[in-house]
């Protein structure tokens, strides 16, 4: 069985449990699982865990960075903020400079609050949103926190913008679109959604789908160890002589005041993940040696 990480360049028009499927069959595995949806109409990095990274998936999850490209359509709104949506309404653009975009932009840069698109997966009542929406039922959400670290133009038209998100977690990429196009005074709908960054994840170490779907053999350059997803934690090489008691669950000391830290073994196998306590570094998930 294979264990770590695969950092997919998710093709469009897909979803991630599609991902899942096409590596379950390449790798012949059934432990395979994704760390962080992505819509169909989106593409880009895709974190898939296999074996027994997908233990680490709850710590992917929960990174608070994501980085995207987007590019918006103004003058037109759609019920779901995106291009898969129905038009609702549409309004005249108004001239674009660039020192108008930019005091668009500037007002969504760092800690705002978000109201959550209509059709989004957030449950309420024990019934998800866009289930809501699909019935023609509209749901008055509360606006949620969220930090926007950076929002860029890339470029843009007098009829769309291209924009560089750096985001915390659950931001979302349409609602940005929806509420630049209400400050233009025009609305605006998502047209194209690309994800350059989850966490440790980035473009530059992707892979392709179809490169993987079509071979096979590219399974073991492209695997990178289970680690990838705490890469940005303490991650601490172990001596030889107390590996064993981590795997068996003992307190052990090392150098680190960090409160969650990656033990290692010296052949750089993970070997658990461990907090802090008062007598050390206590293992919470022990990972048994690979083959």
């Amino acid at each position: 069985m294979l264990h770590g990480f695969l950092n997919i360049d998710k093709p469009q028009g897909i979803t991630s449990t599609d991902v899942v499927r096409v590596v379950k069959r390449n790798a012949r595995q059934k432990r395979v699982g994704h760390g962080g949806t992505l819509d169909p109409m989106a593409t880009g990095v895709l974190p898939i865990a296999l074996g027994n990274a997908t233990r680490l998936l709850e710590y992917l999850l929960e990174e608070e960075r994501k980085a995207y490209t987007a590019t918006l359509r103004l003058g037109i709104t759609t019920d779901s903020d995106d291009v898969e949506g129905a038009v609702i309404a549409e309004a005249p653009i108004p001239p674009l400079d660039p020192a108008l975009i930019e005091s668009v932009l500037s007002q969504f840069r760092g800690a705002i609050n978000q109201v959550p698109p209509q059709y989004a997966a957030i449950r309420v009542d024990g019934k998800r949103m866009y289930e809501y929406a699909r019935e023609g039922k509209h749901i008055e959400l509360p606006a949620r926190p969220i930090t926007i670290e950076q929002l860029d133009l890339l470029a843009w038209d007098a009829q769309q913008l291209t924009i560089a998100v750096d985001c915390s977690k659950g931001t979302y990429i349409r609602a940005i679109a929806r509420d630049i196009g209400a400050l233009l005074g025009c609305g605006a709908h998502l047209t194209a959604l690309r994800r350059t960054r989850a966490g440790a994840f980035d473009l530059s170490n992707s892979i392709g789908l179809a490169e993987l779907d079509q071979q096979p053999e590219v399974f073991a350059a492209a695997l990178l160890p289970p680690q990838a997803a705490i890469a940005n934690w303490p991650l601490i090489n172990l001596a030889d002589a107390i590996v064993a008691d981590v795997r068996m669950g003992r307190v052990v000391q090392v150098d680190s005041q960090a409160e969650r830290v990656g033990l290692l073994d010296q052949a750089g196998q993970l070997v658990a993940i461990a907090v802090l306590r008062e007598a050390g570094y206590q293992p919470i998930k022990v990972f048994a040696a690979e083959e």
